[in-house]
């Protein structure tokens, strides 16, 4: 079985970095954690690209922000016909994959993307995006996030209506990144499995961001899945240390301020390092966050650790609910060895290693995700997402 990976930022970066710039993604490129190449080299078949915009984004300049992502995604897929095929349902992703290309799916990473407006979540699902983050690190005004006070307690009947359309019309609802008391709140709302599309388990390190024991089993029984991230400091109790004081150094260092809004998306032929607050800061070239960081470099993550969340996730959950969402460029912190796309191979021999029979394997790789988007298709009372060409 092929990866189906439930996370990567690559379209936040080719913005940020390159003004929507598509182009050359088939040849090495390691400035970024992806590309076609090592894709291939990962066993990558399938991969939910993220459309992250930033949570403190006015609703209406997010919807903007989202639709510029897609477009992306979409200018990506057409700049590689050859790799790459837009997938809106899991027969799409088969077909895909078995044409010996990588399905490209859509997935958007914070509810305030949708401007609290059923109208805009069934526009995007017709443009087919296959899940919704309810929330990324901001709360909105429906759903609670992981890290900022409760506001709603969990969803409010807003929040509800939202997880219930989403169901209704075959988007994936996504509870990385959302409060413990919002992930109960979903589970006790959903008729359809529900995902975590990068997500560690909070028994081995107690970050907010990780999924509890008692949250894992209710996805057992909602039939959903947890696709395990490799974000360090959600691996350990260490690199999650580390990484707040790196942090704190950075700001003691008086970083230039983020601007309030994010920088508009070039016109063709515009260099984006000459509109205002783009790009932002770099930390590694700034000499005295380099001192620091020589003095005080991070506890090791291995792929190990990555493992011990997946077999934690297991055992709770059950291995037709796991899976794998990397975070590839969305993180600097990666495990040691585990920089790129290319490194899923690295976990599966891991597994391998503790007993992982080859039918479980491609479970985790990408069987109970593609499952699940199955199910999702089939509970649909009205799919909105379009036809594919082959179709």
């Amino acid at each position: 079985m092929a990866i189906i990976d439930g996370h990567n930022d690559l379209p936040m970066q080719l913005r940020g970095r390159y003004g929507y710039r598509v182009e050359g993604l088939d040849k090495p490129r390691p400035d970024l954690q992806t590309d076609i190449p090592r894709l291939r080299a990962g066993g990558v078949g399938g991969q939910f690209w993220s459309v992250y915009v930033p949570g403190d984004l006015g609703e209406p300049e997010a919807v903007v922000a989202t639709m510029e992502q897609i477009d992306a995604v979409y200018r990506m897929v057409a700049a590689h016909p050859g790799d790459l095929a837009i997938a809106c349902s899991a027969d799409d992703v088969e077909r895909a994959i078995a044409a010996g290309k990588i399905a490209s799916l859509i997935g958007i990473e914070g509810g305030h993307s949708l401007a609290t407006s059923l109208g805009v979540l069934r526009a995007f699902a017709r443009l087919g995006v296959r899940y919704v983050t309810l929330t990324h690190n901001e709360n909105t005004s429906w759903a609670d996030s992981a890290v900022r006070e409760s506001r709603v307690g969990g969803l409010n009947d807003q929040g509800r209506a939202v997880v219930r359309e989403m169901q209704r019309i075959g988007v994936l609802v996504d509870l990385s990144h959302v409060a413990r008391v919002t992930m109960h709140a979903a589970l006790d709302t959903a008729t359809a499995p529900v995902i975590f599309s990068h997500s560690g388990v909070r028994a081995l390190n107690d970050h907010p961001r990780n999924v509890p024991d008692d949250v894992l089993a209710r996805l057992r029984d909602n039939g959903g899945v947890i696709q395990l991230t490799f974000v360090a400091p959600f691996l350990t109790a260490e690199a999650r240390a580390w990484s707040a004081a790196s942090d704190a150094e950075w700001q003691r260092l008086g970083p230039p301020p983020r601007p309030a809004d994010w920088p508009r998306a070039p016109w063709p032929g515009e260099d984006p390092a000459a509109l205002p607050g783009w790009p932002g800061p770099d930390r590694l070239v700034e000499p005295e966050y380099a001192s620091w960081l020589a003095a005080n470099p991070r506890p090791p993550v291995t792929v190990a650790h990555v493992a011990d969340h997946v077999e934690h996730a297991r055992e709770v959950a059950g291995v037709d609910h796991v899976g794998l969402g990397g975070d590839y460029d969305g993180t600097p912190e990666l495990p040691d060895g585990m920089g790129d796309v290319s490194s899923y191979p690295l976990l599966l021999t891991e597994l391998s290693g503790r007993g992982w029979s080859d039918e479980d394997l491609d479970k985790l790789a990408g069987g109970n995700i593609l499952r699940v988007l199955h199910d999702a298709d089939r509970l649909a009372e009205e799919p909105l997402w379009p036809l594919s060409p082959a179709r």
